[in-house]
């Protein structure tokens, strides 16, 4: 029996005998670790979706469209979408949307929900606007139970064009209005993600004895995108900072005025104002998402 076990190495490879593949005699340390991470780059790579900035040419001096969360409080939605993207999973992302008027018309959040659900699928986005409404329109018990109940896993909070149009707008006060809401959310909702924005830009009226009404650029309207701003990071939420993105103290209200996009009251706007604001946060979030996947 040794001898024939002995004649069969002779014959026939190691390998074909055993059914085996040879064994390397030595494996470069880190070989092996460089291969799997040109594949998960590979990967994340594909998974990035490509969006391509729509500013109308008569715009000027804009800022970036993004949203800057280097503590990755968006990462759980943004695996979410991940694996919605490479169908991986099924499971509805929700997202809710809460706002004053420019919310309560619905042509602002709906495209960018839309566009959110033509790219990932199982995407459930609910705008609540309300007409007029402030941060205290939503303070109310019953309200808080209504975004409760739809079990977001983002929260979308867009206010700031009608606290900047009391004249006798106060920062502080109004910093306090923001944290009443933001108090009653995470007491309900304590693991949901809050983005806040901040607003378009408006116009204020003026009318003299028997004169035509005339508008100038609300002056207010900075300082409470800058109350916004200093709110998220006093508490470490995000923010997607339309009014800079679309020209800032400078250039915003006279950008939509330029390229014919706000309505005569010039503090609403056109279809296809609310339909650019829809698609500047939908390029935001994808943009912030982007980054989630690639680094």
């Amino acid at each position: 029996m040794a001898l024939l076990v002995l004649l069969g190495c002779m014959l026939f490879p190691h390998d074909s005998i055993w059914g085996q593949d040879r064994i390397p005699a030595y494996i470069s340390p880190g070989k092996g670790t460089k291969k799997m991470k040109q594949m998960k780059e590979m990967t994340r790579a594909t998974d990035t979706i490509f969006v391509q900035s729509s500013l109308p040419a008569a715009f000027r001096e804009t800022g970036p469209n993004e949203i800057v969360d280097s503590i990755g409080l968006l990462s759980p939605v943004f695996e979410r979408f991940r694996l919605l993207h490479a169908g991986l999973s099924e499971d509805t992302v929700r997202i809710v949307h809460l706002g004053d008027s420019h919310v309560r018309g619905h042509i602002y959040p709906r495209t960018a929900g839309e566009k959110l659900a033509e790219t990932f699928g199982a995407v459930s986005y609910v705008d609540m606007g309300v007409n007029g409404a402030t941060c205290l329109t939503f303070t109310h018990p019953a309200r808080i139970a209504e975004v409760a109940a739809l079990n977001p896993d983002l929260l979308i909070l867009s206010f700031g064009t009608n606290e900047s149009h009391n004249r006798r707008y106060n920062a502080n006060m109004h910093y306090q209005q923001i944290k009443e809401l933001f108090v009653l959310l995470q007491d309900s909702l304590p693991k949901v993600p809050i983005l806040l924005t901040t607003p378009p830009g408006s116009y204020e009226s003026f009318r003299q004895k028997r004169r035509r009404r005339t508008y100038a650029v609300n002056p207010r309207t900075a300082t409470a995108a800058e109350t916004i701003r200093r709110f998220a990071v006093d508490q470490r939420l995000l923010v997607w900072d339309m009014y800079d993105v679309v020209g800032g103290r400078r250039r915003a209200c006279a950008n939509w005025t330029d390229a014919k996009l706000m309505r005569p009251d010039h503090v609403h706007y056109l279809p296809e104002g609310y339909i650019l604001q829809g698609n500047l946060l939908y390029q935001a979030l994808i943009n912030a998402y982007n980054n989630y996947v690639t680094y």
